[in-house]
């Protein structure tokens, strides 16, 4: 908030970022104009009165953050980044909008190009991942006070706000009081289908002021109070939502306040009609030397505060710790987690495999002082909270166990929102049931390529009584159809404690563990290499093989029971145990052969077949479900639906006979 350009300049300074808009949209055929131009005022103000960002240092730890959670307005974002001076954002890059191979994406891309924090687009998720970079940085302050202090802005529009996440979010960032979190709500009454009466009549501002936020309404076109409102947010200790009046398309006198701006070209005529209406006459994507240097201004003063940041940085007691932090390495998770795998084969622990993550998670925890765990309130059933973790709170921040709440879909998006801050390693849990309505945020998780771990427990019909709306069945096969994501179905303590490994040795894949309620016994009787890693190895290698028999989880126990039954009549099978499809999708051909054999196989999951196809041939078999499961103990229903070591024993044996 040092000086700033004069209002007439700002002014300029906003109408660069609309013809931009326009030209990118317009030269593109496709694209949405109407917001970038509506709230280029609001923008304008934000980055030239108060954003520290740096664009020489784009991933300068003290930055403070801006999220576009209207994810359609991207250009809003790629106009201001080039005009910031970004060097990976040349005005051939909003040329090339939305075409293929350029940076500017039809929605923010995370990862495409520098200034991009998080990727939006699907409505909600950016201010529901706001909170979680807004709530890392708060425990990052509590830990080093001198080395983090920044603010994270949200442009967020009436579909964000709409979309259901957007309460699970609002309501957990109320709770825990994070007022570095500013958002500013494009109020401009206008949605796809046309005004917003025809689905809403929600008071917004009472919505979010009765989860614990600091509210103001204003007027998006009045500079002045849209500077005053966010200097007021910035002094309230709650996070504050700003209602800022806009009309969509602001500055195309024939379209603007009306939905037919939102999400096509405005056409040569009204943009003609538009430059006329600002005092705009400069040819398309052309911006005037006094236009771009006053921009350039706002990263020069971001440069300042980065370069008196470094310094600090050198001279803190808290640099060694800090520098921890952010790198995020888990090399010194390498020793405690071998000598617990060794405790663990010593004592053959039987334990339900939450339960062996639970103590997994012990070691993880204390090995890496930058875990960040939780959980959707199910933490005595989660198992996620290893000794000695302390709650966070609006009180104590320093804390590194977080409550989620009943809020599975906010938990992910927030999730994703601590990865992306890059101070802490977050993981979280819930049922696995209730993966679906956190799904859209676990796609995200991939599609950054976010090292997120998420622990999904009562993995299937083994959790007995609770009944099929709480057994999973299709979604093992819903969540390996996402690309970038590593499902992890352990078998027993070891193959948990190697499934943290994984997890916390991932840089750009998030990892779903896929983890029991009833107790498994040891099946691992050595732990020479992490094979959990490998996706699925020969745990039972009889030399030669009449059938091979794969399964995951709680049924590899069924599967060695029915080699059992079969060595006992003379026929000789090999057990693969497949933690990971992915992973083993990954491994060389000549290793995938070597495991699978040439045998007939016979695939072994309480869950549908789908995604089977990467172990099991047209000619080979399933043992798994079908359809629902129901309410009973978990022994009384496996034998119900026939996942049992006599029905795969048979089974085997039938695809023997048929040669």
């Amino acid at each position: 908030m040092n000086a700033h350009m004069t209002l007439a300049t700002e002014k300029d300074m906003a109408n660069a970022i609309r013809a931009l808009a326009m030209d990118a949209v317009q030269k593109a055929n496709s694209g949405h104009p109407g917001m970038p131009m509506g709230m280029a005022d609001v923008a304008t103000v934000l980055f030239n009165r108060f954003m520290m960002i740096d664009p020489a240092d784009a991933a300068w730890p003290d930055r403070d953050r801006f999220v576009l959670s209207a994810g359609h307005g991207s250009m809003l974002v790629y106009a201001i980044n080039h005009l910031l001076g970004y060097d990976d954002m040349g005005m051939d890059q909003l040329q090339a909008f939305r075409q293929l191979g350029s940076r500017t994406a039809g929605h923010p891309e995370y990862g495409h190009a520098k200034g991009i924090e998080v990727t939006t687009g699907p409505l909600g998720q950016g201010i529901s991942t706001a909170v979680g970079m807004a709530l890392a940085e708060r425990m990052a302050a509590a830990r080093f006070p001198d080395l983090v202090d920044h603010y994270t802005y949200v442009i967020a529009g009436d579909g964000c706000l709409m979309e259901g996440i957007s309460h699970e979010a609002i309501d957990l960032a109320g709770h825990l009081g994070l007022g570095r979190l500013i958002v500013m709500w494009d109020d401009n009454r206008i949605t796809i289908d046309g005004d917003t009466g025809l689905s809403t009549s929600t008071d917004q501002v009472a919505r979010f002021a009765a989860c614990g936020w600091h509210v103001q309404a204003v007027d998006g076109h009045d500079p002045e109070a849209v500077a005053a409102a966010i200097a007021a947010a910035r002094a309230d200790a709650r996070p504050s939502m700003i209602a800022c009046r806009t009309i969509i398309g602001f500055g195309a006198p024939n379209k603007q306040g009306s939905h037919d701006v939102h999400g096509a070209p405005l056409g040569d005529a009204e943009i003609a009609a538009a430059r006329e209406a600002l005092g705009w006459p400069h040819a398309p994507f052309v911006i005037p030397g006094e236009v771009y240097a006053a921009w350039h201004a706002v990263a020069a003063r971001g440069a300042s505060a980065r370069t008196a940041w470094t310094a600090r940085h050198a001279g803190s007691a808290n640099r060694a710790a800090f520098d921890v932090a952010l790198a995020c390495d888990s090399a010194p998770l390498a020793a405690p987690m071998a000598a617990h795998k060794a405790q663990l084969i010593a004592d053959k622990t039987k334990v339900a495999t939450r339960k062996a993550s639970e103590m997994a998670l012990g070691v993880v925890n204390a090995a890496l002082p930058f875990t960040a765990g939780g959980s959707a309130d199910l933490t005595g059933s989660n198992l996620t909270r290893s000794k000695g973790m302390v709650s966070v709170t609006r009180d104590n921040y320093a804390g590194s166990y977080i409550h989620y709440g009943i809020r599975e879909h906010a938990m992910a998006a927030a999730m994703n929102g601590i990865a992306l801050h890059g101070m802490f390693r977050p993981y979280g849990g819930t049922f696995m049931a209730f993966a679906d309505y956190c799904r859209p945020s676990i796609r995200l998780s991939a599609l950054m390529g976010l090292p997120v771990t998420y622990v999904m427990t009562h993995d299937s019909i083994g959790l007995g009584e609770d009944g099929p709306t709480h057994q999973p069945v299709e979604h093992l096969a819903a969540l390996r159809a996402i690309p970038n994501l590593n499902v992890i179905r352990p078998c027993d303590a070891v193959e948990t404690a190697e499934a943290w490994e994984v997890a916390m040795a991932a840089t750009c894949t998030p990892t779903l563990l896929v983890l029991s309620r009833q107790n498994l016994p040891l099946l691992r009787d050595d732990a020479p290499e992490n094979l959990t890693a490998r996706g699925a190895y020969l745990l039972r290698d009889p030399g030669r093989r009449d059938v091979t028999l794969i399964a995951t989880g709680s049924e590899v126990e069924i599967a060695m029971a029915a080699a059992e039954a079969l060595a006992a009549t003379g026929v000789s099978a090999a057990i693969v145990s497949a933690p990971c499809f992915e992973a083993f999708a990954a491994q060389p051909e000549a290793y995938r052969a070597a495991v699978l054999g040439t045998a007939p196989r016979v695939g072994v999951e309480a869950a549908i077949q789908q995604g089977w196809d990467l172990f099991l041939r047209h000619k080979d078999a399933f043992v798994g479900m079908t359809g629902f499961g129901a309410s009973a103990p978990a022994p009384a229903l496996y034998t119900h639906f026939g996942i049992t070591a006599e029905a795969v024993a048979a089974t085997a044996r039938d695809l023997i006979a048929k040669g």
